[in-house]
């Protein structure tokens, strides 16, 4: 048997008594600077959801400029003010709303609001720990991030608009105040507010990682672990050793723009006038921004294909088809991860040589993914499928992630992609692959853990229509933009007849089809924004374990209780997936049901585990006599 974690059963066992365990706290205490880690996802969440809104408003403003070029937008004055001009969006602030809608949707939605809500409440919940290993730190993460939020929020209101350059900020733009009005304030509070974010994500990181580490209850050995939560440990270790790159990025950028030093700057002309920067260069930004712009599409995509490991079993009822390949198919994404980075430079003039190795890198990392997509299908391969709307999303997610996958393969190839760079296949691929299906997570995992979450059930078909509506809409947005990448078509252009070549002119029928199915997609998200916050409120009282899982976070109080448990945490005996056992009286077997109470079902090996359920129940609960309820 695996080494069992020492760890606390009870602050009873310290002789503590529980007199002061359910004290009252005051409204600001409770819900506003709350150290508990369920209100704090709670928070990330609807923050999340906020910010996808405004990310996905301004996709449709611009979406509205491409499909209908000759558009009177007037109409958007009221909201848009001086950015509107004779009934056209100016161009300065198109270049503004790519920016802002990549920054928001990359960082605040699926970083944060989907990592940060569910690391936040499932790790404690998932492995049997009263809460994080320190709840203020976890406090102050959310609000660095609120904080960034405020800041980033508040560029869109100056009078020289919101940082432009696109979402990656590459030098010059970003790096010169006088290049072009959003290369002013609005740039500098996009670099405030990243830096307040990373520092959010940093926190929050070092606290996941702890927690996983050392609170884990008796019996909750590593390889008993819900896959949720490896994907999560993993996430956690990515944003570890690759946001504090891009925090120097960000560092050196300031210092170019404030301080007059050279790290990206050389030789640059503006109105005809020399600028006395020499020695930068502006693929070093590249390479440090880049470092973390690769990893970050897993921070974005682990932790939706962990809970989607979990939504599959559940409602296949079957066990998770390669338990420990998914962990190792993770484990090398995750290595895989930090060195590919340059694949997203393949235009750089970068050397034939070390652009090959790159290449060969990048076609590797398609192996672990392979993996998981196989064990996701061979999971659902005969089972007696239950078609929840997390169980929808998750089978949606699969869907986009081979799909959107594939043309990673392809971009992944430099004498391809260098063909394709700047086009909107590119774009067309990291949505589908990456945006899109972390979205699909994000949804799949807020259904699922929805009545764990507020104790309500959302409405059932309510949930079903947002997810058909949203999953033909997002292939209507984006396969076609495969096409008319294959042809050419540029991205982040105001305006593609533009060219002058008179080529374009055929792509306007394409472009009025992807906006209008970008308009109705989101317009969709407002069934689900109903659902949700009307079930919070409404919706029908949820019962303590209502999808039948295995897993600890279904065996704590509806009410969802500061602590997590009342009395003694549960001891973990099995593994995280045993449903339809061959001999059980019932198809699911918790994970605090010991093998001596299931002699029916046991596996020969299993049998040998009841000998250790003794050493599991006497181990000691070291990490509740240093918590304080």
């Amino acid at each position: 048997m695996a080494t069992a974690t020492l760890h606390a059963t009870d602050s009873q066992a310290h002789g503590h008594d529980h007199e002061h365990e359910h004290h009252e706290l005051g409204f600001v205490q409770k819900y506003i600077f709350s150290e508990d880690h369920k209100t704090i996802a709670k928070q990330y969440l609807i923050s999340g959801i906020i910010w996808a809104f405004f990310g996905g408003a301004m996709s449709i403003i611009f979406r509205l400029q491409l499909g209908f070029p000759n558009m009177d937008l007037t109409w958007l004055k009221p909201v848009l003010g001086q950015w509107i001009v004779e009934g056209k969006l100016e161009k300065e602030f198109y270049l503004a709303l790519v920016t802002m809608h990549g920054t928001v949707m990359v960082f605040f939605v699926l970083t944060a609001g989907l990592s940060g809500t569910f690391s936040n409440f499932l790790i404690p919940l998932q492995i049997g720990a009263r809460d994080m290993a320190s709840g203020f730190i976890n406090m102050l993460s959310y609000w660095f991030f609120f904080l960034a939020s405020i800041i980033m929020f508040s560029s869109l209101f100056i009078e020289t608009g919101p940082a432009s350059g696109g979402w990656v900020i590459y030098p010059p733009l970003s790096a010169l105040p006088q290049a072009m009005p959003g290369s002013g304030l609005g740039m500098t509070l996009w670099l405030t507010s990243m830096a307040l974010f990373i520092v959010s994500q940093l926190m929050g990181g070092i606290n996941y990682i702890c927690t996983v580490i050392n609170l884990r209850t008796r019996g909750m050995s590593f390889t008993k672990l819900p896959l949720t939560i490896w994907a999560f440990f993993f996430t956690a270790i990515l944003g570890l050793l690759s946001f504090p790159v891009l925090l120097s990025a960000a560092l050196l950028l300031i210092f170019d723009r404030s301080f007059g030093t050279s790290f990206y700057l050389s030789e640059i002309y503006i109105g005809g006038e020399a600028l006395p920067n020499i020695g930068g260069s502006a693929i070093l930004y590249q390479h440090l921004f880049w470092f973390l712009g690769h990893p970050e599409v897993y921070i974005v995509l682990l932790p939706a294909l962990g809970i989607t490991s979990e939504i599959i079993a559940t409602n296949s009822r079957k066990p998770i088809f390669g338990y420990r390949a998914m962990i190792g198919s993770m484990l090398g994404i995750t290595f895989l991860a930090f060195i590919v980075w340059a694949h997203h430079m393949f235009v750089t003039g970068m050397n034939p040589f070390l652009g090959s190795v790159f290449m060969f890198l990048t076609l590797i990392i398609a192996v672990p993914s392979a993996v998981k997509a196989f064990n996701y299908i061979t999971t659902l391969w005969r089972g007696n499928i239950i078609f929840t709307p997390a169980m929808l999303f998750s089978i949606g997610l699969v869907s986009l992630f081979i799909s959107g996958g594939l043309t990673g393969i392809i971009l992944g190839n430099s004498a391809l992609d260098i063909n394709l760079h700047d086009t909107y296949f590119v774009v067309a691929h990291f949505h589908l692959v990456m945006g899109a299906a972390s979205f699909f997570g994000l949804m799949a995992g807020v259904y699922h853990w929805f009545p764990k979450l507020f104790g309500k059930m959302m409405n059932k078909n309510a949930g079903y229509l947002h997810f058909w509506l949203t999953f033909v809409g997002v292939y209507c947005v984006f396969f076609p933009m495969h096409y008319i990448g294959l042809a050419g078509f540029p991205r982040r252009y105001y305006s593609f007849t533009a060219l002058g070549n008179g080529r374009m002119e055929a792509f306007v029928d394409m472009n009025m089809f992807i906006s209008i199915a970008a308009i109705l997609t989101f317009l969709a998200q407002a069934i689900f924004a109903v659902n949700f916050f009307y079930s919070i409120f409404k919706g029908k009282r949820a019962t303590q374990n209502p999808w039948n899982s295995t897993t600890l976070e279904w065996t704590t109080p509806i009410e969802g209780i500061h602590g997590n448990w009342e009395g003694e945490i549960p001891a973990v005996y099995r593994w995280a997936y045993d449903y339809s056992k061959p001999g059980s009286a019932v198809d699911f077997i918790p994970q605090n049901v010991p093998y001596s109470a299931t002699p029916e079902s046991n596996f020969p090996e299993e049998n040998e585990e009841i000998a250790n359920e003794k050493e599991i129940e006497g181990l000691l609960d070291i990490q509740n006599s240093s918590y304080s309820h």
